[in-house]
């Protein structure tokens, strides 16, 4: 349960996209509009982006809401990207982990969150995490439902796969093993986001050729906001969006619709 937000394009302050707007993130974190789960995000929060020339992103997380953090509006004022992710937290139990359990989770490249909730969390998973090698799960930055996703996630990445198909993957293999899931992930790398709607809003805002905004849902009311379908991998650019549905494993088989393309 929380809100995030992805961004590529010109350069930016960071409080331009998530302090400024009239319903932006920050608000979210008390006064969401379309959170389906939960009311108040104020478990933790994080924000990272990527700076010229260096494709290892930088992170500030904290443990407490958003709006107590006095800093964060300095940082906000002046620290400009042209790519980021961030997100406010409504933890699935309180207190877990602190500032480790904020998104957004980091390795390499990657920027990773996770909005939702694993059912029946841990035990619904055990099968998953003997599939990790124990390096894997001693690495992992907190022991929480989005952490342990974040490492199936990561598992994928290193092995080869393609951000969407790591996703992908990940999504449907949870949703198999814990029925009922929430798996809105979101993923970004400095130049492309990879996102899935499962369980949760997601919409996304785009000028192709200029900018894209992927986010649990819109900072203000521009009508060229549009929302993604349930179940349906979200890959894009600062070019374009292409929406992809998903099959849930527990549904009966039937004709997976075509693609479709926003603009």
């Amino acid at each position: 349960m929380c809100r995030h937000l992805a961004f590529l394009g010109p350069e930016e302050p960071l409080g331009r996209l998530l302090v400024e707007p009239e319903h932006s993130l920050y608000r979210q974190s008390w006064a969401p509009r379309r959170q389906r789960y939960g009311t108040v995000n104020a478990d933790g929060f994080g924000v990272g982006w990527y700076a010229e020339g260096d494709p290892a992103p930088a992170r500030y997380r904290r443990a407490g809401p958003i709006w107590a953090d006095l800093s964060f509006a300095d940082l906000a004022r002046v620290v400009r990207t042209g790519a980021l992710l961030a997100a406010v937290r409504d933890a699935t139990l309180a207190g877990a982990d602190g500032e480790a359990a904020a998104a957004p989770f980091a390795a390499g490249t990657w920027l990773f969150s996770h909005n939702g909730a694993v059912a029946d969390w841990p035990r619904s998973l055990e099968p998953l995490a003997r599939s990790l090698p124990a390096a894997e799960l001693l690495s992992m930055e907190a022991r929480n439902d989005s952490a342990f996703v974040w490492a199936l996630v990561l598992a994928r990445l290193r092995a080869g796969d393609t951000q969407g198909q790591a996703l992908t993957d990940t999504v449907l293999e949870v949703a198999e093993a814990a029925p009922g899931s929430r798996l809105n992930l979101l993923l970004a790398d400095g130049t492309t986001i990879t996102a899935t709607a499962w369980g949760d809003t997601l919409w996304y805002l785009t000028e192709p050729g200029r900018r894209t905004v992927v986010a649990s849902e819109p900072y203000d009311d521009d009508p060229r906001w549009r929302e993604v379908p349930d179940r349906t991998l979200l890959t894009a650019s600062r070019t374009d969006v292409l929406l992809t549905p998903l099959k849930d494993p527990s549904a009966d088989a039937a004709p997976v619709p075509p693609k479709e393309t926003g603009t």
